[in-house]
């Protein structure tokens, strides 16, 4: 397993909060935004699209700012970041892949979505998830950590970001669903395994897999359809599993 320090080397981020103290995970805006560039774009032109050209139609500058602040910490916007990276280049594959994308890449980055998967994937289909329970697991390990007010504002964003990808159904009240996973979404969530030092079968058992809400039949079967796509080399014989990333410089992982 590597590191942090080379974690966040990635791009992934460790700590205790994230930006959805702030804000969900802005699956709309973050569309618009990379319709309006290529792959090759830079942060600095995508600031200059949020905030001089506000392309977002936010009403203010220093909203604007805010919500290009947002979207940085969630995705970096920055090629040079290799967890964004990947996602750009896959980004335009499958226009059903992009909210599911949009999370994992969002789970990588903030460690406070990322701590409410446990919540999350612990539902059953159909089985509702109330805000209490949401604030309650946020607060479970210290309970002066954050404040009522702070733990509803968390709540309610954490439970719209898993919403915009999905995972949870209703305006009112949220029920777990099953999401719509794409081949795109595998090979994501095997490059996140892989970044993480893991290989092999230990790649469909890890946490980005198991947030895809799939057996692992079906994760076999769209990691055949990634490969086929070339995003991946796959290959399985028996229990022998083996994944490789042909467009990825190793260097850069």
């Amino acid at each position: 397993m590597r590191s942090e320090r080379k974690l966040a080397d990635l791009g992934f981020r460790f700590g205790k909060n994230g930006a959805h103290s702030a804000r969900s995970m802005m699956i709309e805006e973050l569309k618009i935004l990379l319709f309006s560039r290529d792959e090759s774009a830079s942060k600095a032109e995508y600031e200059d699209d949020i905030v001089n050209f506000n392309i977002l139609h936010k009403p203010t500058e220093k909203s604007r700012r805010l919500t290009f602040r947002h979207l940085v910490d969630l995705y970096g916007l920055d090629t040079h970041i290799l967890l964004f990276k990947v996602l750009r280049a896959w980004w335009e594959l499958s226009e059903s892949a992009q909210a599911i994308l949009a999370l994992q890449l969002s789970i990588a980055r903030d460690p406070l979505l990322r701590a409410s998967t446990e919540v999350v994937l612990n539902l059953e289909p159909g089985e509702h998830l109330s805000r209490e329970r949401m604030e309650a697991f946020l607060a479970a390990d210290d309970s002066e950590r954050f404040s009522a007010a702070s733990l509803k504002s968390f709540s309610q964003n954490i439970n719209g970001t898993w919403a915009q990808a999905g995972y949870l159904s209703g305006r009112a009240k949220k029920y777990r669903e099953n999401p719509n996973v794409s081949y795109v979404n595998v090979a994501y969530a095997l490059f996140l395994g892989h970044c993480h030092g893991l290989s092999g079968q230990r790649l469909f058992d890890s946490l980005w897999c198991r947030m895809l809400s799939q057996d692992k039949e079906r994760l076999f079967e769209l990691a055949h359809s990634a490969s086929l796509r070339g995003l991946i080399n796959f290959k399985q014989a028996s229990e022998i599993v083996e994944v490789t990333f042909p467009n990825i410089a190793l260097s850069e992982v």
